[in-house]
């Protein structure tokens, strides 16, 4: 790969959606934007970008909703700010980028780390956010009671959460020979045929661009240090609040990162209607391993949109 580090505007990919930047909670977040109706908000997951939508995107406009998919905070073409890489925070963005885009509310979907921003801002924003659906993200609670209680299963599961608390060695390493550590959590964490050239490519090249690698791992940072800080414990506080909303939730049978074993516990989190669906042979990327059977279970649960 090249030396030079590339721009964030590498990562506004040409496509039927377009791009613009919107304010949101004080920070300049990218949004790739397609259709109209009802809000929906496709918030993606470590180690990628809004780009890993892309299926969803064209998939759920074309059924009638307004499909937007940001850059987190940190990530991509959105802005890089010092801090505010904790879950409060994240929900914030999100609550900030409904009410930026001029809806009162919004069907949240999330996978990986976009799927803890939306358990939490159920929680915090209950009355903006009408629907979740979460993929490849247990509920956090459910994380941190397997971590605890299953050392060996979900515990080495997560074993680079620990690695990924040292002082810049992790950035540094994460960059290193064009970000090919991007590319073993890619192989390590999808299923079969997961990822293409393609979607190698891309997010090993996002990765790259200044300060996505510190962003990104900043927020791993904060939810194992805010374990032992009143932080956490205010977080594991607003978590107990049950999700109202209807949630579905998506896990690949395969995952090898976030096990369904972890997952499957959720619902106990859950008081408003829930649907639970395992894809056998999965794994954790699952807009991009399994893109048309993600779009129709996500549309069939949405039903036709309305308002």
């Amino acid at each position: 790969m090249d030396d030079v580090a590339p721009e964030p505007a590498s990562v506004l990919i040409d496509g039927p959606w377009r791009h613009r930047d919107v304010f949101a909670n004080g920070t300049r977040l990218h949004v790739a934007e397609l259709g109209q109706g009802p809000l929906v908000l496709l918030l993606h997951g470590f180690p990628q970008f809004w780009w890993a939508w892309r299926h969803q995107l064209v998939g759920i406009a074309s059924a009638g909703y307004r499909v937007v998919a940001p850059d987190l905070r940190g990530y991509g073409a959105s802005d890089k700010p010092p801090r505010g890489y904790d879950a409060f925070t994240l929900a914030d963005d999100v609550a900030g980028l409904i009410r930026a885009l001029g809806e009162r509310d919004a069907v949240l979907v999330g996978q990986d780390w976009g799927g803890l921003a939306g358990w939490t801002a159920a929680a915090l924003w209950p009355r903006q956010v009408r629907q979740l659906a979460v993929l490849g993200m247990p509920h956090p609670l459910r994380v941190r009671h397997q971590i605890a209680v299953d050392p060996r299963g979900q515990g080495l599961a997560s074993a680079h959460l620990f690695s990924f608390q040292l002082p810049w060695l992790p950035e540094r390493a994460l960059v290193a020979q064009g970000a090919a550590r991007v590319a073993e959590y890619l192989h390590g964490w999808g299923g079969p045929g997961f990822p293409s050239d393609e979607e190698e490519r891309r997010y090993r090249s996002a990765m790259r661009i200044p300060g996505v690698a510190h962003s990104s791992l900043e927020y791993h940072r904060w939810v194992f240090r805010s374990l032992f800080r009143p932080d956490g414990a205010r977080f594991a506080q607003v978590l107990r609040r049950s999700a109202t909303c209807p949630v579905l939730h998506l896990h690949g049978g395969a995952d090898p990162f976030l096990l369904p074993e972890t997952a499957q516990g959720s619902s106990r989190h859950v008081s408003g209607p829930y649907v639970w669906r395992l894809l056998p042979g999965a794994g954790h990327f699952l807009p991009e391993e399994r893109p048309d059977e993600v779009t129709e279970l996500l549309l069939d649960w949405l039903g036709a949109p309305s308002g």
